[in-house]
């Protein structure tokens, strides 16, 4: 590890380890109860970093599939796994997806002298092997880079412009921040997707990737980018699917009952880290973020995916009409319907879109987060909320 932040000093990143103390228990939690736990995320967002604080890299018990003699000691993986104990560690699981099947057999066997801790760069979906070989034996923990809660309000405003993918929040200056995004994207396309089975030209995904940067916060609508590319919307909708499953972009999905108003039914789109949408829009600093016209739709996408990430609800959608009303994401937890509103205005307002979404949609509570530093009701079950009081959880914004 002394090596790995030497490296890293070297090519202009802080020496620094940021602790995540909640998601380390998380998955320490995880391990006791269930014999196999994948992680899963996207590349580089510190799985591997987290996988080594419980098994040591040079440990047997650790296998990097993009290691050529870890490769090599699993061509008989039976043979390699079948002694081993504690904690196994299996990074980059998709290049083997012969695997599964393995696993499934080791983890039937009476007493269980190991513990699978898999770590894959694709949702749980895109492994199909994994649903279908280890359905039951089997707990997914979902990673991403880091969080408000991770790195502290001081940080909120770098947090927000580069996005929370460790090398490219920890670096030096803005240009090493954006020198990794723009390597990142490129070895994305170019390495990444291919390793999944998916032909691809790199040039046609990356001039898609920059159109749904422009639909950020937007209703999804597959015909202008398939008018845009010169292929039809079903592989439009194949290619956002694909970019979901790889934890680049979250589909949020509409809300809607049988009610008589015309409502949504079609998904809205956001980058689920922000630093690679600014990317791709060509931000490079915090004065042209807050000059460019998406700086709304970003602010927007910021704070959804900071919820979803803290609270955890048990389903999330947004909801909106076709006459106007609307409301950015609605949260089923313990019980309770509630709704956040995200407004980057000095002094947020009660507004006739949040009065119809708490009467149509029967919301017991909605918080609307500004970027401010004052609580205070607007309303009847409605609150402006800070955004820093995301990191306190459900008790930060629905005390």
């Amino acid at each position: 590890m002394k090596k790995y932040i030497a490296m890293l000093e070297f090519h202009g990143y802080i020496q620094h380890m940021i602790e995540r103390p909640k998601l380390k228990e998380q998955l320490r939690t995880a391990l006791k109860r269930s014999r196999i736990v994948a992680v899963v995320g996207p590349r580089q967002c510190g799985k591997t970093t987290l996988a080594r604080q419980f098994v040591d890299i040079d440990s047997p018990n650790y296998f990097d599939l993009e290691d050529p003699t870890a490769l090599a000691l699993l061509e008989e993986p039976m043979t390699a796994l079948a002694d081993l104990r504690g904690i196994v560690v299996i990074d980059e699981v998709q290049r083997r997806p012969d695997l599964f099947p393995v696993l499934r057999v080791l983890a039937d066997r009476t007493r269980v002298p190991a513990r699978f801790l898999i770590l894959g760069s694709a949702s749980p979906s895109l492994l199909r092997q994994t649903s279908e070989s280890l359905a039951g034996r089997i707990e997914v923990v979902t990673m991403a880079g880091f969080f408000l809660g991770d790195i502290g309000v001081a940080h909120q405003k770098k947090h927000w412009l580069r996005g929370g993918f460790p090398l490219s929040f920890l670096s030096r200056s803005e240009e090493t921040s954006i020198s990794w995004r723009r390597n990142f994207v490129q070895t994305f396309l170019e390495r990444d997707i291919p390793q999944f089975g998916f032909q691809i030209p790199a040039t046609t995904l990356l001039r898609f990737w920059t159109i749904v940067a422009q639909y950020h916060g937007q209703i999804w609508n597959s015909a202008e980018p398939a008018r845009t590319l010169g292929v039809s919307e079903p592989t439009i909708r194949r290619y956002l699917d694909l970019l979901t499953d790889l934890f680049m972009i979250r589909q949020l999905q509409p809300w809607y009952s049988n009610i008589k108003k015309r409502q949504v039914k079609t998904p809205k789109t956001y980058f689920r880290d922000t630093g690679l949408l600014h990317q791709l829009l060509g931000i490079r600093t915090h004065n042209e973020l807050l000059r460019h016209p998406k700086c709304g739709s970003s602010w927007e996408g910021y704070v959804v995916e900071e919820c979803i990430t803290t609270l955890q609800p048990d389903e999330v959608f947004f909801w909106a009409t076709h006459n106007g009303a609307e409301i950015d994401l609605v949260m089923h937890k313990r019980g309770q319907r509630l709704g956040v509103e995200c407004k980057r205005t000095d002094a947020p307002r009660l507004t006739p879109s949040i009065r119809t979404a708490i009467e149509d949609i029967n919301l017991d509570r909605v918080a609307v987060i500004y970027p401010g530093k004052r609580r205070y009701s607007l309303g009847p079950r409605v609150e402006a909320v800070p955004f820093e009081a995301i990191v306190n959880g459900m008790k930060g914004l629905f005390p």
